[in-house]
């Protein structure tokens, strides 16, 4: 267990390889940050692999599959086939778009409920976070975008502020499509260096931010007319486009602040927004402005002055260093002593999916039915993230969630007087309750998956231990362990668990056996879910 004289000792603010032991505590910190929920084998073959493999195997992406067809209202994919390449009928367009929408929503969840071992998906959510682009109505479009988060959740950074600004949904949501020479409009402009890539700094004078002045948003808006977007629920093309129009553009030499060089941006047509992304990555703010973000994501939301003036400067040397690269930023920051070091285990409120999935992964609690049960049962669960204050394809603003940005509190909202007794109640419905029910079928918490796994089951302290290992970064009190070995043991001496759990061993298919071993788990896990422990990673 974490020691309190441990916590307040003095924090290492070293980028440098971490090189004190490697026990299941930090291998377990790792895993938390970067998967939605381990499991405790997980932790385990983190530990014999060594911190090295284990974050390597975390930076590997694997191959995606599409979401797939499943609502009836689909009247272009055959069932259980790719829909993202399909044209809309020419009508009843937006029942098939609802039904594409419910699809995607089933398969974003799905992608969160799987064993891999790869920091994709966290990468994922954090970009989804960054850009903040609300889904459009075109369900391929916001496929494609979060496909774009996906596959270069580890490339470069301005690349990927490229190709997000003119991607369809993004040119939609911030009214890039409609940003012409005829009538400028400033809103992608004004997020594309405030919240994108320089930040907004401290207000030095009317209109100037200290990163960026009024005069380079409205340049800005300038330099990124001419583009559309075609193909939105079109019955002929088979993706939504983005599209240029020359006679749309602004053709007039721009002229940036001080900020960016009193640089000068010609006329270069459909190239021209990528030259004047060019020009901000030069600028000397751009790379600490991404870094914070991914600091306070993966690490801690407190920025003190030293975090700042060691650890985000070394982390934007690193980016800057290899060309805007994430990977290198990515692979330095898990492998080093400040991320390990004691006072960051527990910093951070899980979000509404790390909190659901930390229940559901953490207990291979993964549905294994058919393909509409297994859709309809995500769907369920992409709901209770709405519940709890996390939208995934509809962050609130185009600064993402709030617990992310909002100081002080910033992941502390998750668990705020709003949200807390509805985390409560989902740990009940998931562990004693009914779970989620569909068509007869039921997804929860898998007790006896967990128990099954875990060192030596028939061991009721040992089982205690286990868990807490899995679930509480910062562990738990003794009295806190016995009040949860007492609901395992339901108050008896603890060889009593030792023969009921053997006795479900020998008996594996007898529901007599296997039911009260599968309660009891269950009466810890819905304990341990209300505990403030179990609330943080």
């Amino acid at each position: 267990m974490i020691q309190e004289e441990d916590i307040e000792a003095p924090v290492s603010l070293s980028l440098t390889p971490y090189s004190g032991t490697w026990t299941k505590v930090q291998a377990a910190h790792l895993l938390r940050r970067t998967l939605f929920g381990p499991t405790f084998a997980q932790i385990q073959q983190a530990v014999a692999d060594g911190m090295n493999a284990t974050v390597a195997q975390l930076l590997t992406l694997p191959a995606v599959t599409e979401p797939l067809a499943v609502d009836p209202a689909e009247t272009i994919a055959a069932f259980g086939t790719s829909w993202v390449n399909s044209v809309y009928p020419s009508s009843n367009q937006p029942l098939v778009n609802n039904a594409r929408e419910y699809s995607l929503g089933g398969w974003m969840m799905e992608r969160l409920n799987q064993p891999t071992v790869s920091i994709q998906e966290k990468m994922c959510l954090f970009w989804t976070n960054h850009f903040g682009a609300v889904a459009s109505f075109d369900a391929r479009g916001v496929y494609n975008m979060h496909q774009l988060y996906r596959a270069n959740c580890l490339g470069n950074f301005q690349q990927l502020v490229k190709d997000i600004t003119v991607d369809p949904n993004m040119l939609l949501f911030l009214n890039g499509a409609s940003n012409n020479q005829f009538a400028p409009n400033e809103n992608y402009a004004r997020e594309l260096l405030e919240l994108f890539t320089v930040g907004k700094g401290l207000q030095v004078g009317p209109g100037d931010y200290s990163n960026y002045t009024e005069s380079d948003v409205s340049e800005g808006a300038k330099i990124l007319t001419g583009w559309t977007v075609d193909g939105m629920l079109s019955d002929t093309l088979t993706s939504p486009q983005a599209v240029y129009y020359p006679i749309l553009h602004d053709a007039t030499v721009k002229t940036l602040s001080a900020y960016f060089g009193n640089a000068t941006v010609p006329n270069a047509d459909n190239l021209e927004y990528s030259n004047y992304i060019d020009i901000i990555f030069q600028q000397p703010n751009m790379a600490k402005y991404i870094c914070r973000k991914i600091y306070r994501w993966f690490v801690n939301y407190d920025l003190t002055p030293a975090v700042e003036s060691t650890v985000i400067a070394d982390m934007a040397t690193t980016l800057e260093a290899n060309g805007f690269n994430i990977l290198p930023v990515m692979d330095e920051l898990l492998k080093s002593d400040h991320f390990y070091d004691v006072s960051m285990l527990g910093t951070i409120i899980k979000n509404p999916l790390e909190h659901l999935f930390s229940m559901l992964n953490s207990t291979h609690s993964l549905p294994n039915f058919d393909l509409a049960t297994n859709y309809e049962m995500y769907v369920n669960v992409y709901a209770f993230a709405q519940t709890l204050g996390m939208d995934y394809f509809r962050p609130p603003s185009v600064g993402g969630w709030t617990s992310y940005y909002q100081a002080p509190s910033y992941s502390r909202l998750w668990a705020n007087s709003s949200y807390i007794k509805l985390r409560f109640d989902l740990g009940t419905y998931l562990t004693v309750f009914t779970g989620i029910q569909v068509n007869g079928e039921t997804l929860k918490v898998d007790a006896l998956a967990l128990v099954d796994g875990l060192s030596i089951p028939n061991n009721a302290p040992q089982v205690i231990d286990d868990i807490v290992d899995v679930f509480c970064p910062k562990g738990l009190s003794t009295a806190q362990k016995l009040t949860l070995k007492s609901l395992l043991t339901n108050g008896l001496p603890d060889f009593e668990w030792t023969i009921q759990y053997d006795d479900y061993v020998a008996n594996p298919g007898n529901v007599t056996f296997s039911t009260p071993v599968r309660q009891r788990v269950e009466f810890v896990l819905y304990r341990l879910f209300q505990m403030p422990e179990f609330q943080t990673i």
